[in-house]
């Protein structure tokens, strides 16, 4: 008998599928229902070490249906939510805003709304997790953290829906006392992750020798924290935070852009056997974005002190390990760029 069955939302983008795939192997008295759209962010070649495994099934689908997301819940029984099912590229959000408000507001409270009707008021070992941004507290000066008070601040679209579902899932919690937890993470880098960020970009174009973009001057500053640290904050929140908590999750690892964009060309010359500073050729600036935050910076001091959580990874070695696996996953990587990814669930799942 499986202990709880979980709903992952998500799980095969880039974050999630790393959740997934560390509470498949780590719990195997969970069921894990891995929920998913496959839009173009989300690639189940991410999981494929883990497809067979027991306690996993993966279901399509879209959060915004609200109709198949109450017969979902009505006939799986879930005992909890991980909710990362979000559209999360700010650039798109400013050329599609809808889009942004359609999933990360309206697929979010669907999701509460199915959780408070099969829960019905008996929340003793249920859990709805909703995992959110740092990008709800706006833009930093060259001082200062963001915390678990910060006020919301939100700059683009995206931000702005994030921060929509953040105030949805507190209200539930306040008025309806759904038992549910929240956690803002800074940017995360590693594996399979789509090439339309930063970092996979980049790595990307320098493999290629194509021009690598930067905004601006590059002197935008974000914390970066590896996924895998990520996913095992994850782990310890869903199980030992208190209803109704918020933790900020970072890396205390702040760069420039440029400056992670330049140590990024070192490490790929290495790697590459090409002369120190070739990579840096492909550097080109272009237009800033509107709305670009200038900094971000995560406290995270309340996840470590209550939680005893810590980063594993400090930047520079889990960026060599990250441009390992691009570099190792070439497949992988041409697959998305290519979009062949989209093709695998029709031949893996199409007859199941």
């Amino acid at each position: 008998m499986m202990t709880k069955k979980i709903l992952i939302t998500g799980g095969a983008g880039f974050i999630g599928s790393h959740v997934v795939r560390r509470f498949v192997k780590s719990y195997p008295d969970y069921q894990i229902v891995n929920l998913d759209k496959l839009t173009y962010a989300g690639n189940l070649l991410n999981l494929t070490d883990i497809e067979s495994a027991p306690n996993y099934e993966f279901v399509k689908g879209d959060i915004v249906d609200a109709a198949f997301i109450a017969e979902l819940f009505r006939t799986a029984q879930f005992d909890a939510v991980i909710h990362l099912a979000a559209e999360s590229h700010v650039d798109r959000s400013i050329s599609n805003p809808m889009e942004f408000v359609m999933t990360n507001v309206i697929g979010t409270v669907n999701l509460l709304n199915a959780a408070k009707e099969q829960w019905k008021g008996d929340y003793a070992q249920k859990r709805f997790y909703h995992v959110s941004t740092d990008e709800v507290y706006g833009a930093l000066g060259e001082t200062g953290m963001f915390t678990e008070t910060t006020a919301y601040d939100p700059h683009s679209p995206y931000s702005a829906s994030k921060a929509s579902s953040d105030h949805f899932v507190r209200a539930y919690h306040d008025t309806y006392g759904l038992d549910v937890v929240i956690s803002n993470c800074s940017n995360n880098y590693g594996s399979h992750h789509f090439p339309e960020k930063l970092i996979p970009l980049a790595i990307n174009n320098i493999k290629n020798n194509k021009a690598v973009p930067v905004y601006g001057k590059g002197e935008n500053v974000r914390d970066w924290l590896w996924v895998e640290d990520h996913a095992r904050a994850i782990d310890v929140i869903f199980h030992q935070a208190k209803a109704g908590e918020t933790y900020n999750i970072g890396g205390h690892n702040e760069w420039k852009n440029i400056d992670l964009i330049k140590l990024l060309c070192k490490i790929m010359d290495e790697k590459l056997g090409r002369s120190a500073g070739t990579s840096e050729q492909l550097i080109t600036y272009v237009t800033d974005r509107a709305g670009h935050d200038l900094r971000y910076a995560i406290d995270s001091s309340k996840l470590q002190e209550k939680l005893n959580w810590v980063p594993s990874l400090q930047f520079e070695e889990g960026l060599a390990k990250t441009v390992d696996w691009y570099l190792e996953n070439e497949q992988w990587l041409d697959d998305v760029t290519s979009s062949n990814y989209q093709s695998y669930y029709e031949t893996q799942y199409a007859e199941r």
